[in-house]
């Protein structure tokens, strides 16, 4: 079947790991890799033929949509959902669902990760299991480097930064039915709120993503993105 033309964006906190530099930009626009984090969301969602887009915005939410206007430059279009900051991802997906959705299934992201997930494959995971929501996940990679020592103390060698295979991570990227709407609170977090009631329900799909997944919510990962993204840069 083929994959929905929609999508649900959350652009709407306020970056406290980003300051100073989210003192005055909202986080969507803090510029990675040459250009706004948000702006790697939306033209890798119009690459994967969703073109519908719903942004949940709040704070600095005016800067957002005076630079994406209705997304006509970026091959899409835009609608948008103001929220508060303090109610959550799960007002602003609850908002945004319930005011612009129609649909009875679509995707639905934080808007903070860059990747090259192909949104058909999850969603052609998520049809016919039965389930409300499915989620992408990644082997998430360390943020230090490991030290190796043998049985005598000595230091035997050492792993810059590797990949744990053993464990998964939240991409932060969904496939949702619009049955959802029903396990959103009117404030907190889905991943604290309606994940763990959907986990329980056996109403939760995993997606395992093989490919590259960036994120950017601290000033250190901003930094090791920008130099991920270097060869992407206009020249």
């Amino acid at each position: 079947m083929r994959a929905p033309k929609t999508a649900v964006i959350l652009s709407g906190g306020e970056g406290l790991r980003l300051r100073p530099i989210t003192h005055d930009i909202p986080k969507g626009l803090v510029k990675v890799g040459g250009k706004p984090l948000l702006e790697w969301v939306v033209e890798w969602l119009q690459q994967n033929r969703v073109t519908d887009l719903v942004i949940g915005v709040a704070y600095l939410k005016e800067k957002i949509m005076r630079y994406f206007g209705n997304g006509g430059k970026f091959g899409v279009d835009i609608r948008y959902s103001a929220h508060t900051v303090e109610g959550g991802t799960s007002e602003g997906f609850r908002l945004a669902i319930s005011r612009y959705v129609d649909s009875p299934s679509f995707f639905a992201l934080n808007g903070d990760q860059i990747t090259d997930l192909r949104l058909d494959r999850i969603y052609n995971t998520h049809q016919g299991n039965g389930c409300l929501a499915s989620i992408a996940v990644v082997h998430p990679r360390l943020p230090f480097g490991l030290v190796e020592i043998n049985q005598k103390g000595f230091c035997e060698g050492f792993v810059e930064k590797p990949i744990l295979n053993d464990v998964f991570i939240s991409m932060g990227v969904y496939v949702f039915d619009r049955k959802v709407l029903s396990y959103l609170p009117k404030r907190g977090d889905v991943e604290r709120a309606t994940f763990p009631k959907l986990a329980r329900m056996n109403k939760l799909k995993a997606f395992k993503h093989r490919g590259y997944f960036i994120t950017v919510n601290s000033l250190r990962e901003l930094e090791e993105a920008d130099e991920s993204l270097k060869e992407l840069r206009p020249k």
